[in-house]
């Protein structure tokens, strides 16, 4: 496994792969890498023949610098995680190499970015759209893997692919989570014990909304999502939203024929946790 941390020595190897008739699978990472991480590399590796990870905690995407601040940093472990995964190559630069200088690109998702996280996060979307704008250049792969937990950046990567008229297919891969049903995330790290013990709740109550959905009107399982969660000391929900899977409209009725995902955000202690579930 190959780790670089220069762009053109990057593109060098990526170029020499492709004259062999390579296909190239991208996983990009802000590392503190988990199981969830490790699950799209190896989907990469079934499906490509060449796959890359890029390992950047991005500044631009934190609309909170404290947030910035105490994201985890742990390249040594990260790089001992990858070398018994499918990476072939790791890219782990420093920021002056991905922003030589500000990035004042303004990109224009309408709706897309301005529900759920969008509004509690502002400019959180068009920083994710900077830095990964810039890694498909660099990498230029034939497919790139994302994680279903992070469901609106998924949606608005397919659009940004979509804008900038990219050959690159992107794949949906299924989140992955803890036993007890926490979906793995980098942040569950600054978690305290007792909080982790209390975080599951999320899951929880989410599964069971797919339940009450039977018996439910979609406002009345928004309430009782949100009342649920909010009953638990060490949660407090930001928001709860039902809505298609595709423009992010909200869905007002079951009878809707749209596939329809309920997604949140819940504090825990000053811990931000996200998660989603599809209502079938």
């Amino acid at each position: 496994m190959l780790v670089v941390k220069e762009i053109k020595e990057l593109q060098e190897r990526i170029a020499r792969e492709k004259q062999e008739g390579r296909t190239i699978g991208f996983v990009p990472t802000m590392g503190a890498l988990h199981q969830g991480h490790l699950s799209l590399i190896e989907k990469a590796g079934q499906q490509t023949d060449f796959v890359v990870t890029s390992i950047f905690v991005n500044p631009t995407q934190f609309n909170d610098k404290k947030d910035l601040t105490n994201y985890p940093r742990t390249l040594d472990k990260d790089l001992e995680l990858l070398q018994e995964t499918a990476c072939q190559l790791v890219f782990a630069p420093e920021v002056k190499t991905i922003y030589p200088q500000e990035d004042k690109r303004q990109f224009n998702f309408g709706k897309l970015e301005q529900v759920l996280e969008g509004q509690f996060r502002p400019g959180h979307f068009n920083g994710v759209a900077q830095v990964v704008s810039k890694l498909f250049d660099m990498t230029k792969p034939d497919q790139a893997f994302f994680g279903q937990k992070d469901f609106q950046q998924l949606v608005i990567i397919k659009a940004l692919v979509k804008q900038l008229n990219l050959p690159i297919e992107i794949v949906a891969c299924p989140t992955m989570r803890e036993e007890d049903g926490l979906a793995m995330s980098s942040r569950n790290q600054r978690l305290t014990d007792e909080q982790r013990q209390n975080a599951p709740h999320i899951y929880q109550t989410l599964k069971e909304a797919r339940n009450k959905a039977r018996s439910m009107s979609v406002n009345e399982v928004k309430q009782w999502v949100i009342e649920t969660i909010d009953q638990n000391e060490f949660l407090q929900t930001e928001y709860f939203e039902i809505t298609d899977d595709e423009n992010l409209d909200t869905i007002e009725s079951w009878d809707s024929p749209l596939n329809k995902v309920g997604s949140l955000a819940v504090h825990c202690g000053e811990v931000r946790l996200i998660d989603n579930i599809v209502f079938e």
